[in-house]
């Protein structure tokens, strides 16, 4: 005889919310992952984030179809007495499985090959023009080659990062080390950590650590209340040095993103010197040891203190301009405070990204996050099938009414800029006190 099933209503689930007291749900049925919280491959973080609900659509989104066969060792035996699915959830789950039997997930083309070549091409001519010439503007290109270098293989590390560009696991690792920790100084661990967190709670204000960047930029005068980033489990202070800044932040907007990747060597040895549980730890250290051997030794072989320094500035220059593109895709859009939450995925999803709008010939250039909407979707999805599943994505947005935000690269330069502008004007609004700060007191008193 068929025994009784147990159910639990969503308000019983919303309370299995704590490390070591993980519970989710998904398409009904309910999980306790308290201990695989430490193993899962993602990271903690994105289970921390939307513990205690049903992340039916976040589990489609980033799980392959095998990984279902693995679920019920984690079933307690529980059942969500008010599942209910919505319309839009119901047709994204249908285009799940659509470009799943269209191969379109397994579907790479050439694209991480034709990357390794464009990367080995710019590694090589960066070298020699440093070794073998010895005009200033041939050093000066070199440097904007290995800048130009370190944005490919940026995309590459992004790429393996959501899904496995290679034909084994191993391979696929050894290229993330490779190209994130040899090649670029990042630790391809902290860019796992810190990306998967953006994905599932994009554009949360406290959740999000891509929108988390005070003392110097802020989106939204939320952040004046010093809020506390659950990412980093800190608080986020306003104070007057950051009034200071955040003051002028859409003037200092392209300076300091030319500068962006020190904070990225930065976070990477936070990460990976932290007592923070990080997988690979040893060849993840060993690789940022390899780059700080050969990018420092490269740039001794200029023959002088100027040089060095304008090839650096021009390496870290050029590659500012995939931080800004980082930036494009979510500066201008809707934002919101708190947890994500599981029941409205699409909705969060599109509204809080901007695609950038761009002929297909100029792919290369924006590495697939051109198609932010749809990456956002369907993240394991290959960069080469984004353009593709586009017309899919439109027409999904339409039906149920989601927003599908797209602009021209210029334009969305503009756009970030005008939300930029608009915090930093709010923040010299001296009716908000903060902590007071000399250098922002000599700047603003007046008379």
């Amino acid at each position: 005889m068929t025994q009784p099933k147990n159910y639990i209503t969503s308000e019983d689930l919303k309370s299995h919310n704590k490390p070591g007291d993980l519970w989710i749900s998904i398409q009904g049925k309910v999980y306790d992952v308290s201990d695989w919280a430490k193993h899962h491959p993602g990271g903690a973080s994105p289970l921390l984030s939307l513990s205690g609900q049903d992340v039916t659509d976040s589990f489609v989104a980033y799980h392959p179809g095998t990984a279902w066969q693995y679920l019920d060792k984690f079933f307690n035996g529980f059942y969500l007495e008010d599942y209910t699915v919505s319309e839009v959830s119901k047709d994204y789950r249908r285009l799940v499985s659509e470009f799943s039997k269209m191969g379109l997930f397994e579907k790479k083309g050439h694209v991480v090959l034709m990357t390794f070549c464009f990367i080995a091409v710019l590694f090589v001519v960066s070298v020699w023009g440093v070794l073998c010439s010895n005009s200033v503007w041939v050093h000066l290109i070199s440097g904007g080659l290995m800048g130009s270098l370190w944005i490919q293989s940026g995309w590459l590390g992004h790429d393996s990062g959501h899904y496995q560009i290679m034909p084994t696991r191993k391979l696929n690792r050894l290229v993330q080390i490779l190209t994130g920790n040899c090649l670029a100084g990042i630790s391809i661990a902290w860019w796992k950590w810190n990306h998967n967190a953006h994905h599932i709670s994009c554009n949360s204000l406290d959740f999000d650590p891509d929108l988390q960047h005070m003392p110097f930029f802020v989106v939204s005068s939320k952040f004046f209340n010093s809020i506390t980033s659950c990412f980093y489990d800190r608080k986020l202070n306003f104070d007057g040095f950051a009034r200071f800044l955040v003051s002028y932040q859409h003037l200092t907007f392209y300076p300091v993103m030319c500068f962006a990747r020190i904070n990225l060597f930065a976070q990477s040895f936070i990460l990976l010197l932290s007592k923070r549980t990080v997988p690979y730890r040893v060849h993840e250290i060993m690789g940022l040891v390899v780059f700080w051997i050969w990018y420092p030794l490269l740039v001794l072989c200029l023959p002088n203190w100027g040089e060095k320094i304008m090839f650096i500035a021009a390496s870290f220059s050029v590659t500012g301009i995939q931080h800004v593109q980082f930036c494009l895709n979510h500066f201008s859009s809707n934002i919101y405070l708190g947890p994500p939450s599981g029941n409205d995925w699409c909705e969060k999803q599109t509204r809080g990204t901007l695609n950038i709008e761009c002929p297909s010939w100029m792919d290369w250039f924006h590495g697939g996050l051109q198609f932010q909407i749809e990456h956002h979707l369907f993240p394991r999805l290959p960069r080469c099938q984004l353009r593709k599943v586009s017309p899919f994505v439109r027409e999904l947005c339409k039906k149920h009414n989601l927003s599908y935000n797209i602009a021209p690269f210029w334009e969305a330069n503009v756009l970030t800029l005008r939300t930029l502008r608009s915090a930093a004007l709010q923040a010299r609004d001296l009716t908000n006190p903060v902590p007071k700060n000399l250098v922002w007191e000599a700047v603003n008193t007046h008379g």
